[in-house]
């Protein structure tokens, strides 16, 4: 029964003329078109009466038609039955489109052909977002296979190389052809492979969709590199494994500079410790010969056993003190004041400083000085003190007995300009590039008469730039004296003049001292001393002991050790300020530790002083000096 009251044949034209997203059409036996729908003229611009009766290769591109395309298809068809195909086509305005064509074939009762059915559909907008797909995976593509930092590659879920780019051969070594179907675990080392770190990243990277690592991993050549690596697990739409992305980077350099850190670290510390160990013993050396020039003054023998012993002394603190300013100043860890300062009052002050070593040669010091206060520098009042103390110390070294030293200060334009000028062993021609080099030294003979570490040049150098300056070195050769130029820029405003300076070190009145120290020697050495200079003193060795006997002695001083077992001197520190009676005490803390860090946990724990053994007797006398004249005549 037909309920729209019309016949089978006439709704399946009525379907079919009103189908619009397809064209639908008729072609006679030889390929002109006899029937046209809403689609046919809404796709290819056409209306029926513009199309019907023409032949259908009018739709097809100039190329196509010259290789007879149209009538290869309709000869397929009628071959087959049937033909389907994609490609472009023209419409009425010329434009082209992507079309999606199946041609069927139509035969009669009798198995005639009748004519063919064509159903076109215009993919362009599906043709344009594969275009562009594939555009975007092609420059993709040559991205990744382009890039030489990073090793890109696939794994098939097997591990196996599917990829291989060109960062992966300059990193790995291998070409593409001879890495790819290989099992990606060659590029581990073998005791790696052993324990089955291979088999162990791809698990993770399954379970967790990723997995980063870092870690040795083998060249071809056998060379090993410390690399960075990131393994995604790719899945298709349904979660099924596809395989892996791996992403390697040589971070070889960054593992190198970091090792390089932590040994400069490491020697660091170690230095700082060696400096430590060998201060502890030569304190008490220092506090015996101190006793021994107040006790021997009218000993010819003793004084020159004293002397000798002070000088020597001071030549091993001071390698002590280069070792450590260098490591500090090389790893940049030093800080400097910032003072306005006159130079020749550094020099006076160096001179002062560099008097036992020059007189123990009978060498001649002659200090030129401008009249006024010209040659005005900004910087640290110490660490200039020092690089004159250098510059003389090696004066002094490479100068003959009875030799001369002459230093001259003066303000050039904005420069000021300091020289230290001998007559010395000089400095041959291809040393004197050389000479401000770390453990550079003139004389390398076993013969050579002065020691030393090839450090104090280096750290006058070091200092001179941190204040901005410049550092020259000059000789007219070996035997003909040397001279060493310091300019550093000119701060032209004057200084204001001087005030009155603080009185010398007087005896003042006796004090009560505790020392405290767990080495016996310089514990007794130092309260030996202490006596000699007229004060009531008490030693101890440690911690625990210290506190019982200050709660009863009540003293005025606490010389006290920083590093001691089980209590450190930190911890007496503290402890003696909540000491009814003795929160008012004087702390002088006294260590093998003198870098800036230390300095600043002294303060924190409580210390007035921070003293570096060993402790020069003038300087002890000094602060002792000061404490009784703050506290008034007994």
């Amino acid at each position: 029964m037909d309920p729209t009251g019309l016949g089978a044949d006439l709704q399946f034209r009525m379907l079919v003329e009103g189908v619009k997203d397809y064209a639908i059409f008729m072609l006679d036996t030889e390929g002109r078109v006899i029937t046209w729908n809403a689609g046919a003229e809404q796709i290819k611009g056409y209306s029926a009466q513009e199309v019907i009766g023409t032949h259908f290769s009018r739709f097809y591109p100039a190329e196509a038609i010259e290789r007879k395309w149209p009538q290869t298809e309709l000869a397929e068809a009628r071959r087959v039955g049937r033909f389907e195909d994609e490609g472009w086509r023209v419409r009425k305005d010329g434009s082209m489109f992507w079309a999606n064509v199946i041609i069927t074939a139509l035969y009669g009762p009798d198995g005639e052909l009748r004519g063919f059915a064509k159903i076109t559909r215009d993919l362009t907008e599906r043709k344009r977002q594969e275009e562009s797909l594939r555009h975007s995976e092609e420059r993709f593509r040559t991205l990744v296979e382009g890039v030489k930092d990073y090793a890109i590659f696939m794994l098939d879920p097997e591990g196996r190389v599917a990829t291989w780019n060109a960062g992966a051969e300059r990193i790995k070594g291998y070409s593409a052809q001879e890495v790819i179907g290989t099992h990606f675990s060659r590029f581990y080392p073998a005791e790696a492979i052993a324990r089955g770190r291979p088999e162990t990243v791809l698990a993770e990277a399954r379970r967790e969709g990723s997995f980063e690592d870092e870690g040795w991993r083998v060249r071809k050549d056998g060379s090993s590199f410390w690399a960075s690596v990131l393994v995604t697990a790719i899945r298709g739409p349904n979660g099924e494994l596809r395989g892996f992305t791996k992403i390697t980077r040589d971070l070889s350099e960054r593992k190198r500079l970091e090792q390089m850190e932590s040994n400069a670290r490491q020697m660091e510390e170690f230095v700082a410790m060696l400096a430590h160990e060998l201060r502890n013993p030569l304190a008490p050396i220092a506090n015996a010969t101190s006793v021994l020039k107040l006790e021997g003054k009218d000993n010819a023998q003793v004084v020159w056993a004293a002397g000798l012993m002070e000088r020597q002394l001071g030549q091993l603190v001071r390698l002590v003190d280069d070792l450590l300013d260098v490591s500090r100043i090389t790893r940049g860890k030093i800080a400097l004041e910032s003072k306005r300062i006159d130079l020749a009052d550094v020099v006076a002050r160096a001179a002062e400083a560099s008097r036992t070593w020059i007189d123990a040669r009978e060498q001649v010091l002659e200090v030129q000085l401008p009249a006024e206060p010209l040659a005005i520098v900004q910087g640290d009042l110490a660490r200039l003190t020092q690089v004159v103390s250098n510059l003389l110390h090696n004066a002094a070294k490479f100068t003959p007995p009875r030799g001369a030293i002459r230093v001259t200060v003066e303000a050039d334009g904005a420069h000021a300009t300091l020289r230290v000028r001998d007559n010395g062993a000089g400095i041959s021609p291809e040393l004197l590039p050389q000479v401000f080099d770390l453990f550079t030294q003139g004389d390398r003979g076993l013969d050579r008469s002065e020691g030393g570490l090839g450090l104090g040049l280096t750290i006058v150098r070091r200092l001179v730039e941190l204040h901005g300056g410049t550092v020259q070195a000059l000789s007219e050769g070996p035997g003909r004296g040397s001279e060493f130029i310091v300019r550093l820029p000119r701060r032209t405003r004057p200084l204001a003049p001087p005030t009155a300076g603080a009185p010398a070190a007087q005896a003042g009145r006796k004090l009560r001292v505790l020392v405290v120290d767990d080495n016996r020697d310089s514990a007794e050495s130092m309260a030996l001393l202490l006596k000699r200079m007229g004060h009531d003193v008490h030693a101890v060795f440690d911690g625990p002991s210290a506190l019982d006997l200050a709660a009863q002695l009540q003293p005025d001083v606490v010389l006290l050790d920083i590093g001691m077992p089980g209590m450190t001197g930190y911890d007496v520190a503290r402890a003696l300020r909540r000491i009814p009676g003795l929160a008012g005490i004087s702390l002088l803390a006294m260590t093998g530790y003198g870098q800036e860090a230390d300095r600043r946990m002294s303060r924190e724990a409580g210390f007035d002083v921070h003293l570096v053994k060993p402790i020069r007797a003038d300087v002890l006398k000094q602060h002792l000096a000061d404490i009784a004249n703050r506290s008034g005549a007994g």
